[in-house]
């Protein structure tokens, strides 16, 4: 009887742990479906603030309840005319100007929103020579549902501004749309070294609305 009672219980384990497994591998492929996500940066385009070859967690739930806001560090999916790829990649970018929002480069060497100069502390640096703004003057207000969004390398991102240049400044081309994004990159975890929060800078907060 001992022996009968010990292998009930362990017969019973086997036959649920296919269950058990299939279990764990759907919450697991849900949640990467629809909740969280992780993202390899390829590129300079977001130095300093993100490094090639660093992991980032993308929250993929936020937007379904909210629109992206300014400071942001999104992924979307680009157009075919951002990336040359018809079945289509992820980019990471800040967003900087949304819906209804005035933008203007430059003033004092500042991006303007809204009428009010944007301080960038996170824009790529090396030898303690920051990047300019922008590497030419622009004037854009971005359409509603839409997106205006720069990496923080300037200098090597292929982002709203070049795109304005390359369309003959089509603000459409040059912004995307909001139905377009994945998600929130809310943090590096990878590399350890690295691991931080990817929170919107402070100055945005003193951006007033359009």
């Amino acid at each position: 009887m001992i022996d009968e009672q010990t292998d009930k219980p362990r017969s019973s384990f086997w036959k649920e742990l296919p269950i058990l497994l299939g279990v764990a591998i759907l919450v697991a492929v849900l949640v990467r479906a629809f909740v969280l996500q992780t993202f390899f940066i390829p590129s300079p385009s977001m130095e300093n603030t993100l490094q090639i070859d660093d992991r980032v967690l993308v929250n993929k739930l936020v937007y379904d309840f909210r629109s992206p806001e300014r400071g942001e560090v999104v992924v979307f999916k680009a157009p075919t005319a951002w990336s040359g790829n018809p079945d289509g990649e992820d980019f990471i970018k800040r967003v900087i100007g949304v819906g209804g929002d005035h933008v203007v480069c430059c003033d004092a060497g500042k991006l303007v929103i809204n009428g009010k100069q944007l301080d960038e502390p996170y824009i790529y640096s090396v030898d303690g020579e920051q990047d300019k703004p922008a590497d030419q003057e622009f004037d854009v207000t971005v359409p509603q549902g839409r997106l205006w969004v720069m990496g923080d390398h300037r200098s090597a991102s292929g982002d709203s501004l070049e795109h304005w240049q390359q369309s003959g400044q089509d603000i459409t081309e040059a912004t995307i749309p909001e139905d377009q994004v994945v998600g929130r990159a809310f943090t590096v975890f990878w590399p350890v070294s690295r691991a931080t929060w990817l929170s919107v800078p402070k100055p945005f907060e003193a951006i007033p609305n359009p």
